[in-house]
């Protein structure tokens, strides 16, 4: 069938619970884990921990030569030099210098070079294994598991714009034509998922590009594996809906301490003409305590009207036609309310909050056309549908029954989030809270609803300037990003292979339809597959996920996005082709779902034994080397540290340090996070900046940006008399001499000043998420708070690393 918007009624179960892990690729795991990697948190770090006497590094044989190695995995004479290192065995228990000096580049799929030149890219499509194992058997031998990171409506500098009466698809399996595709001769295609034989129309034949007739595989579709379509009437049930944007803010006294309200008009006030959408853009305003306000901004009033609602146990709507109005028409209206609105509430001592009845409204007020809700939110509601009581015990965060609390306490967001999404209604949360506001319960009514989740612990506009800095850039990036609405997105893949999982904010409608009411250029998913037939019958495994969205201009557009790589019968070229990075990133978002089905320690326990199986397979099936140590191919000698830095990670550590809001945001982040910044995140990239040179820098425009090696995170890097820079994705520490406070780098006219603001200014230019940065003084404590942070919250001290090696090699051993 066509994809649809409506095409499919929502299902009343909504619960995508994870299976145990054996159904994922690791069956007969090995014995639990119980305790995890020893905590350090009250040890100080050491200059020299590789020599600590505690670790015991054992006596190690050579490595074996090239020959030898081919030898080993059955003759391997003819494979690229890139797959060659790719198989180098790499004993982790000997090798120091695990980190390469630049940021690590995916993996290249062993195909042809025609078809690597139209391959999509991996920042958009992504595989955990960039060799597909020609049956399921095989793929379980290798204890890795397969799926897909997906980042289907990223900014593209380039984008293929496609318009045609016809839109060519398999007829069997909808497949849309693309690069892979096999034209037989002029006039027939041969599917590359389904293998059908497809005719082609008479007008694919001609080529609008070279303006060309008889040459159906030089047309754009077939030229790029990244391509949008404008699509026609069959692609709607509905005339396109325009941009509409309901903002609903919490005014409470908890609200107008806090300080937000003013930062957020004055972003909208800047931002106003930038709203994606055209003359048809609709806006409206709902404010809430314990009663909800709305305001008439219809054209022809001289001020902004509010109409208070006080009845939140049976919320109505006061006015129909001018509560969502056209921006074009009443922007001056709304320019007055943004206006007034930070001193309209500055005198309220008001403490409740009505979120859940102020959610009914907005619902009620966005169902007729669809659009985006944008919900700020300071404290926990506490009256009408969706109150809640704090159920944080700060002494049971991590007690001996696990983490609780990880679930929501009540479905009403989850009911009203399937609600929206049914109404193409998506809900983004800015949640600004300085004590516990259960975002458990509360982000469901983004993840639901394909929405997103932006989180400011101990918000304050005075006493927490880093917070209002990134809640301003935040909200900018916010308010001009693209938007698609009323979207859906269907993945498929070559005959053979299934999908059993998707990760992410949506609402699933079928085995491969997720429905996005929005969609932004932001949010990424993960799905996990499985391989049901031999593809024995094919030297080529194809994925295709197809968007139809509503832009914001209120037009029809599908986005596709095609990959296609090798199909393998060997194991080498498994462990060859495997992807460390996007590895880490699919088990890191299992990890998050048995955390909340099961329990935090059984995730823990899954993620420390895929670890264990991949030795053990390694080493059980490249025979011939004998080895003694920890042996791993070079494709994933950093999946010990990075497995690591997960289990130190906020969402999966133990210890009662983390929050739960903390944690639970934390999760959401691993959900729905592109790959570049969830590895940012959980191994963040260490620059020394005191020593940087021009050598091998980018020249952008009229500035030169250094590109420093990546250190690794250990304290045996780190020295007094450098400046350093770590940076986390969403907040970057920087180690600097310097005698006074401050919280930004000093702007100086020398070459080294400008060299480092250029590699900052780059970072966060080469990042859709805003990071905070925190500058660390050269002083005895706060040197040792930097420390903490990289040896202790990281993953690569010395003493922790090989303890978890030790501890990964009793495992072995059992």
């Amino acid at each position: 069938t066509l994809l649809r918007s409506d095409s499919m009624q929502p299902s009343n179960d909504m619960t995508n619970q994870a299976a145990p892990y054996a159904n994922y690729g690791y069956p007969n795991m090995q014995p639990a884990y119980q305790q995890g990697p020893p905590s350090h948190a009250d040890s100080s770090p050491s200059h020299d921990l590789y020599g600590q006497s505690n670790v015991t590094v054992p006596r190690l044989q050579p490595f074996p030569n090239l020959s030898q190695l081919s030898a080993a995995l059955g003759g391997l004479s003819g494979v690229p030099e890139l797959e060659v290192e790719a198989l180098r065995p790499v004993n982790l228990l000997q090798e120091r210098n695990l980190l390469p000096p630049r940021p690590i580049e995916a993996p290249e799929p062993n195909l042809s070079p025609d078809l690597k030149k139209v391959n999509c890219s991996p920042q958009t499509f992504r595989c955990t294994l960039t060799s597909i194992p020609q049956t399921q058997a095989l793929l379980n031998k290798a204890r890795l598991p397969l799926g897909l990171l997906l980042h289907p409506f990223r900014d593209l500098q380039q984008l293929p714009v496609i318009t045609s009466n016809t839109i060519v698809r398999c007829r069997s399996c909808r497949t849309y034509i693309n690069p892979f595709v096999t034209f037989l001769d002029q006039r027939r295609w041969k599917c590359n998922l389904c293998y059908r034989v497809n005719d082609v129309p008479d007008e694919f034949m001609y080529n609008p590009v070279t303006r060309s007739y008889g040459e159906p595989h030089k047309r754009p579709e077939v030229q790029n594996s990244t391509v949008e379509f404008i699509a026609s009437s069959d692609y709607m049930l509905r005339p396109p809906q325009p941009a509409a944007y309901l903002f609903v803010l919490d005014v409470s006294h908890n609200a107008v301490e806090a300080g937000y309200l003013k930062y957020f008009c004055e972003s909208l006030l800047d931002n106003l003409d930038k709203l994606p959408g055209d003359t048809r853009t609709r806006v409206g305003f709902l404010t809430f305590d314990n009663t909800i306000h709305f305001y008439n901004l219809q054209d022809g009033l001289s001020q902004p009207q509010m109409l208070v609602v006080s009845d939140i146990d049976d919320v109505f709507i006061p006015s129909h036609d001018s509560l969502m109005v056209n921006l074009k028409e009443s922007k001056e209206l709304v320019k007055d309310l943004l206006t007034s609105l930070p001193t309209m509430f500055s005198q309220s001592r008001e403490t409740h909050s009505a979120l859940g009845p102020a959610l009914q409204a907005a619902f009620k007020l966005m169902s007729p056309t669809g659009g985006r809700v944008t919900v700020f939110q300071t404290q926990l509601p506490t009256l009408g549908a969706g109150a809640l009581q704090s159920r944080e015990d700060p002494n049971q965060r991590s007690s001996t029954k696990g983490v609780q609390h990880l679930s929501p306490a009540t479905d009403f967001y989850k009911k009203l989030a399937l609600d929206c999404s049914g109404q193409q209604i998506g809900v983004d949360l800015f949640m600004l809270s300085s004590q516990y506001a259960d975002l458990a319960s509360l982000s469901c009514m983004s993840k639901y609803s394909a929405g997103s989740i932006f989180y400011y612990p101990s918000f304050h506009y005075i006493h927490n300037p880093a917070q209002l800095e990134k809640f301003q850039r935040d909200l900018e990036r916010y308010l001009s990003r693209k938007i698609g609405f009323e979207a859906v997105m269907r993945i498929r893949c070559t005959k053979g292979l299934s999908i059993h999982t998707f990760h992410g904010n949506f609402f699933v409608r079928s085995t491969d339809l997720l429905s996005l009411a929005n969609v932004n250029p932001d949010s990424a998913f993960a799905v996990q597959m499985s391989i049901e037939d031999s593809l024995a019958d094919s030297s080529l495994a194809c994925f295709q996920a197809a968007l139809l969205y509503t832009s914001s201009k209120g037009k029809r557009r599908i986005r596709v996005h095609t990959l296609c790589l090798p199909v393998v019968n060997q194991l080498s070229d498994v462990y060859a082709g495997a992807d460390v990075q996007a590895i880490t990133c699919l088990l890191a978002n299992m990890a998050i779902d048995r955390s909340i089905s099961s329990s935090l320690s059984d995730a823990r326990d899954a993620l420390v034994n895929a670890v264990v199986d991949l030795v053990t397979a390694y080493k059980s099936n490249v025979s011939n080397l004998q080895q003694s140590g920890l042996i791993l191919p070079a494709a994933m000698r950093l999946f010990p540290v990075y497995i690591l830095a997960l289990l130190k990670q906020k969402a999966l550590r133990t210890g009662t340090s983390t929050r739960l809001d903390e944690r639970v945001f934390d999760m959401c982040e691993f959900k729905t996070q592109p790959l570049q910044q969830l590895m940012r995140m959980v191994h963040p990239d260490l620059y020394r900046l005191d020593n940087m040179s021009d050598q091998g820098a980018l020249h952008l425009n009229d500035t030169v940006v250094p590109q420093p090696p990546l250190l690794h995170l250990s304290a045996e890097r780190l020295s007094r008399d450098g400046a350093f820079l770590m940076d986390c994705g969403n907040v970057s520490f920087q180690h600097i001499s310097v005698n006074h406070s401050v919280c930004h780098i000093p702007e100086l006219e020398t070459p080294l000043s400008e060299r480092v603001r250029a590699l900052l200014d780059w970072l966060q230019d080469n990042r859709a998420f805003s990071s905070t940065i925190q500058v660390i003084k050269d002083e005895a404590s706060a040197k040792s708070a930097f420390f903490q942070h990289l040896v202790e919250d990281r993953s690569e001290s010395a003493s922790s690393y090989y303890e978890f090696l030790q501890h990964i090699q009793q495992q072995l051993s059992k």
